[in-house]
């Protein structure tokens, strides 16, 4: 899923990028995408995201449940903290691909309602997005075509291209471009250059720093953050791990 202050559909679904890539959490599996803090500034000063968070939950096969969510807090001015970019949704791979140890490009969907800021002005949003994955041994593409009613009830679009390095290495080198125009209101066109470090399958770290402008107006982004994954089986009414 998309996120932070240019994109109202939702957050982090691949870090550190707004897009996300074609695949799901293995069946029974839990992966947790965690951003512990990290400073965004636009013209309204700058913002703490403390913590940015995506929980993921294999279904079944192919099948994914996602929630997500983000705290900001003011750092320019005081003002208290607020949860903003939660939503839950369900993502789909329609066609197993690269990403799946099979041939050819992956697909897959993902869909779902974005729910109020606790700020209490915005009410309730919906999005659905395709995502087309390809990997090959010298890097990977990934494709993300999204079109919501956001929380305010204004249609948005957003499309995003992600590409990344070799994925054999272990620390590889990443970029992302992607175009949002909420219809009404404003647009956006963001950049995104970084690095993630593969530690282990179920381990990385990640680093980047993102340039937008947001209406025209410059927003500058650093985000740093992690993604674990572990195995999470209810059996007997008994979780297991």
């Amino acid at each position: 899923m998309f996120g932070l202050a240019a994109w109202s559909s939702s957050a982090w679904a691949y870090r550190p990028f707004d897009g996300t890539d074609a695949a799901v959490a293995a069946p029974g599996e839990v992966e947790i995408e965690l951003q512990p803090a990290g400073p965004r500034r636009d013209v309204g000063g700058t913002t703490l995201i403390a913590p940015a968070t995506v929980f993921n939950y294999g279904l079944s096969e192919g099948w994914e449940a996602v929630l997500e969510g983000q705290g900001e807090t003011p750092l320019s001015s005081s003002g208290p903290t607020s949860l903003t970019a939660a939503g839950a949704f369900l993502k789909h791979v329609v066609v197993p691909g690269s990403l799946q140890d099979k041939t050819g490009p992956s697909v897959a969907t993902e869909f779902g309602v974005l729910l109020p800021d606790s700020t209490g002005d915005s009410g309730v949003g919906a999005s659905i997005a395709g995502i087309v994955s390809q990997r090959w041994d010298w890097g990977t593409i990934h494709f993300n075509a999204e079109t919501a009613v956001t929380r305010d009830h204004h249609g948005d679009v957003f499309f995003s291209t992600i590409l990344e390095g070799p994925s054999k290495w272990t620390v590889r080198p990443v970029a992302e471009i992607f175009y949002e125009n909420e219809f009404g209101r404003e647009e956006t066109i963001s950049g995104l250059i970084g690095l993630i470090w593969q530690v282990r399958d179920n381990l990385s770290f990640d680093l980047a720093f993102r340039h937008a402008l947001m209406g025209g107006h410059p927003v500058n982004e650093l985000r740093a953050g992690l993604t674990f994954g572990f195995p999470l089986r209810f059996l007997d009414g008994r979780a297991t791990h």
